[in-house]
């Protein structure tokens, strides 16, 4: 293939059947706008999702019900040293992911984002497994638990299908209504997870009513590390720390919806690289930040870091608060957790949905899941992960939901990471298509800054901590068969559907091998200019807010439209002026229109 150095302004009509397929699936409509005979019956997605949604869907994955939730168990396995190292790697394993993912997903705004760029750099198995691994919704559970910590009375089952029901409704209208829902729920999160971290640099400095400067008391005493397990020396110390890793990893699974959105954004140039430029201030503001401040806070053998109640009163903040002696604040921090579980549903239909979605138009599901409503909606694929999420009724009981909870926040971990190995992989074939092509990369988008060895050494993190996913089952007297088994499940059926793919593909006379570096289609999809310039948000969000017409004016068309010569000086009479003279000059018009020359009539008509 020959080198294309000036593809942004001129895409040369090359590329695969597939890639061109895929091309055909995203329509570059608004809501408002929509021609609604493109797309009624047909397998069109809708660009509707601004760059304000993007960069809040981006922020909000961030801010997960792991991050509330996991930072407990992570602090009493690590200590507060521990805990902050294990943020701290882990978050430099994310920014090489989603720098790897934006460079790509920036470049080519495809439906299903990575989930297709791996069939087109990779190979057709590695996309049918990443979409497989995207269609488990897993963390409705969580909202029984959560509300459980104000009552018990009511079933688990009724808070289950009720916040299941509205998570199904909110992506019944659409990616501009998920897009919009979602907004405001990160706008929440954000706000409270700053709240939290000045709240707790008040209380370590002895603000509180109790008003005890705690500063780094809890440093020195019980230490900086926990000997995991009661296991002695440096060995302890370091299984505390791998602990903290696997759950960091879990916290920030989510991070990669971004790239999901790509095939349903108005103006992908634009609201993708931004969304990726502040994932490093994110990560040491909300993790690096939030986990030095819980360190600080409450001591590494607090008893109530091991309720594993999975709602407010196992929540490190919370303790601090409640230790200081201020109240009432518990609840409004769960009823937060509650909303943010209710957001990391809508999140995960919504990525299921698209899934499912691309797995149709890969061929590797049902046709019929392609089509889509009127205003581009998967409604069969929305339909499917409704019901797939179901599963969360299994953990009704007792304790159920606190079991099933802990096993589905364990195989979504597992299926987040091998998610991005995926990634990875396909960035480093991505990464070595363009340099074999000669392809300019400063036409790009957005570049990831480490690039090569950025993307190696993610990944290889990323395979060690799923080989040692489940390590505390090994250690003698910690056997647990349903740990062993959530944690090496997914890896397992992985692989198994990847090599059975390759098999298949491979009997039905298809391309089993990897696409060839000088075969990569680097330019189909590559720039949506139809929208480039489209997408100002500022007088939209206005607009909404104050509860107006969601349609925005057509300033472009506005500024085309003004009127800048009539009232003014007439073009004719410009023209008179240049040959008349003297006294003439200061004649009104009239005068002149009645006392013209033959050799002026031309002036005026």
């Amino acid at each position: 293939m020959a080198s294309h150095p000036d593809y942004v302004e001129e895409i040369p009509p090359h590329g695969d059947r597939d890639s061109k397929q895929d091309a055909a699936e995203v329509q570059p409509c608004d809501l408002e706008d929509l021609d609604r005979q493109d797309v009624a019956g047909g397998a069109a997605l809708c660009r509707s999702m601004k760059t304000r949604h993007i960069q809040m869907i981006s922020i909000g994955g961030m801010i997960s019900t792991g991050l509330f939730l996991g930072t407990g168990e992570s602090l009493a396995n690590g200590g507060p040293l521990g805990l902050m190292m294990g943020f701290l790697i882990m978050g430099t394993v994310v920014w090489n992911v989603m720098a790897s993912l934006g460079e790509m997903v920036s470049h080519l705004p495809v439906a299903g984002g990575h989930i297709t760029l791996a069939k087109r750099f990779v190979d057709s198995s590695l996309s049918l497994t990443a979409h497989l691994l995207a269609a488990l919704p897993a963390e409705i559970s969580a909202s029984a638990l959560i509300i459980n910590y104000w009552t018990t009375d009511v079933n688990n089952a009724v808070w289950i299908a009720l916040f299941w029901i509205i998570a199904g409704l909110i992506n019944l209208g659409g990616a501009r209504s998920y897009a919009e829902f979602e907004f405001w729920f990160s706008s929440i999160k954000i706000v409270t997870m700053v709240g939290l971290i000045i709240l707790g640099i008040i209380l370590d400095a002895g603000g509180g009513p109790d008003h005890d400067a705690i500063g780094f008391r809890h440093w020195r005493k019980p230490g900086p590390f926990v000997q995991y397990l009661g296991i002695e020396g440096a060995l302890g110390r370091f299984l505390g720390f791998w602990s903290v890793l696997i759950q960091a990893a879990f916290s920030y699974i989510g991070t990669e919806i971004f790239a999901i959105t790509a095939g349903e954004a108005k103006n992908p140039k634009k609201s993708l690289p931004s969304a990726i430029k502040g994932v490093a201030v994110r990560i040491c503001i909300f993790y690096l930040l939030g986990t030095f401040i819980i360190g600080l806070l409450v001591p590494s053998d607090a008893l109530r870091l091991h309720l594993h109640s999975h709602n407010a009163a196992s929540l490190p903040f919370v303790i601090a608060i409640v230790n200081s002696g201020t109240k009432h604040l518990s609840t409004v921090i769960n009823a937060v957790l509650l909303l943010s579980t209710c957001s990391a549903a809508s999140s995960d239909i919504y990525i299921s949905s698209r899934a499912l979605h691309g797995l149709a138009l890969a061929g590797n599901a049902p046709l019929i899941l392609k089509r889509t409503n009127t205003w581009g909606v998967p409604w069969l694929c929305l339909l499917v992960s409704f019901t797939i999420g179901l599963l969360a009724f299994s953990s009704v009981g007792s304790d159920g939901a606190r079991e099933v909870f802990g096993w589905l926040s364990t195989m979504t971990s597992v299926s987040g990471k091998l998610t991005w190995v995926g990634i990875l992989i396909t960035y480093l074939r991505f990464d070595a298509g363009v340099k074999a092509q000669n392809m300019n990369r400063d036409r790009f988008p957005y570049k990831s800054y480490f690039r090569t060895s950025g993307a190696i050494y993610s990944l290889v993190i990323c395979c060690l901590i799923l080989l040692f996913n489940s390590f505390s089952v090994f250690i003698k007297g910690h056997w647990n068969t349903a740990t062993f088994i959530t944690g090496y499940l997914p890896l397992v059926v992985a692989i198994t559907i990847y090599l059975i793919s390759k098999h298949y593909t491979k009997w039905k006379g298809g391309r089993a091998t990897i696409v060839g570096l000088h075969e990569m289609d680097f330019y189909t999809d590559s720039r949506d200019r139809n929208r480039d310039d489209l997408d100002d948000d500022s007088s939209e969000r206005v607009q909404f807010f104050f509860g107006f017409s969601e349609r925005r004016p057509d300033y472009e068309k506005g500024v085309r439209d003004m009127d800048f010569f009539n009232d003014s000086r007439h073009q004719k009479r410009e023209g008179l002026d240049d040959v008349t003279t003297g006294m003439e000059k200061r004649k009104p018009l009239w005068w002149r229109r009645a006392n013209i020359t033959e050799g002026e009539k031309h002036l005026f008509g």
